[in-house]
């Protein structure tokens, strides 16, 4: 019997952004995919907002305070396409490697929370906005797109999809992703426990929501963090208030197996790249036990609705000219040889469309 099984090697890189610098942080991110691929990797996974680095500034002070720091992290946001998509798919290209990639998403005057899925012949598959900014988020980042936003990519050799950071609590979220059947998911996060709110909470809420989407989903997990260094910090800090409301590192990055087995990690605060060699018949392990979009969920009783239309700002209304049609109801209604008191009777019936 022929049990061989595909095996890829996949990374996880948790780094720290040059905030709010896009050049140089597109830099720092080729540099970081040249040496996943000098290892072997077929896929690398970045954090959330990578490029050019996570809005930490919305948790330290009034919008007034942060206003130059967030002009800075604006202009230094991520058209798509542009110049810099166009050197992360020549160093997938260069590099024979996939890259998943966390940006800062910049379309007219609004940002968007965005994941990029690049494959290695260097093609843009597609993007993933975080269809809802977190708390405060929501003052930097505009609401993700609409269900088109919502898919799992066929790369060469394998299935992925992508979240980003708190999507992980939308459970409806996740299961319209694990719907289709993705063999490996990259969970992007920021490195939540430099950010206040979070302290002593963020970490392990980060790391039961990947083990369970590994698990709930039969598919491997990189949970990829980002992590704040001593520039950064140093950015940030411009009182001993705002000194206070932040630590340096943050990040808590691991690659994760379907069941919740932890392959890689996890590495705290430190830059590091996790490396880990995924079998896929380790999927096939818990196929006769658990399948949650298959033969473990039940349709008929419990089924989840996804709107598939693409997001627009504008759309064309329908239905409202002269020539449009009458309602169905009113057609059938003016068609009526009955006396009107009895089709208005009739009408009220709940049975009354179900007999015409």
């Amino acid at each position: 019997m022929n049990t061989n099984t595909q095996v890829i090697r996949v990374a996880a890189a948790q780094a720290a952004s040059v905030l709010y610098d896009r050049e140089r942080t597109l830099d720092k991110a080729v540099a970081l995919i040249e040496e996943a691929a000098g290892k072997g990797a077929e896929l690398v996974g970045f954090s959330e907002s990578f490029l050019p680095g996570y809005p930490y500034y919305i948790w330290m002070g009034e919008p007034a305070w942060y206003q130059p720091l967030f002009k800075e992290w604006f202009l230094n946001g991520v058209e798509v396409p542009s110049r810099a998509t166009d050197v992360l798919c020549d160093a997938a290209r260069a590099n024979n490697i996939d890259i998943v990639m966390g940006i800062n998403e910049r379309d007219g005057k609004s940002c968007y929370n965005t994941l990029l899925f690049i494959n290695r012949q260097g093609r843009l598959l597609g993007k993933h906005r975080k269809i809802m900014p977190t708390h405060a988020e929501r003052t930097q980042w505009g609401l993700g797109g609409g269900g088109d936003n919502i898919r799992t990519y066929d790369f060469e050799r394998y299935r992925l999809s992508g979240l980003l950071c708190w999507e992980h609590s939308m459970d409806l979220m996740r299961h319209a992703v694990m719907a289709e059947g993705p063999q490996i998911h990259v969970g992007a996060w920021v490195g939540g426990m430099a950010i206040p709110p979070w302290w002593d909470l963020f970490d392990t809420l980060a790391d039961l929501c990947c083990r369970y989407h590994a698990h709930v989903g039969d598919c491997f997990v990189l949970n990829v963090h980002g992590t704040l260094d001593q520039a950064g910090y140093d950015k940030l800090c411009q009182t001993e208030y705002q000194a206070d409301r932040l630590r340096l590192g943050g990040g808590l990055s691991s690659i994760i197996a379907p069941g919740g087995k932890l392959l890689a990690g996890p590495v705290k605060d430190d830059e590091k790249i996790l490396y880990a060699d995924l079998d896929f018949g380790t999927i096939a392990d818990w196929a006769h036990l658990h399948d949650g979009v298959g033969h473990y969920s039940r349709p008929d009783l419990l089924s989840l609705m996804v709107n598939r239309d693409e997001y627009r700002v504008t759309r064309p209304m329908v239905g409202m000219g002269p020539r449009s049609p009458a309602p169905l109801h009113r057609r059938r209604f003016e068609s009526d040889s009955r006396s009107p008191d009895v089709r208005i009777q009739d009408m009220i019936k709940p049975w009354a469309l179900l007999e015409t």
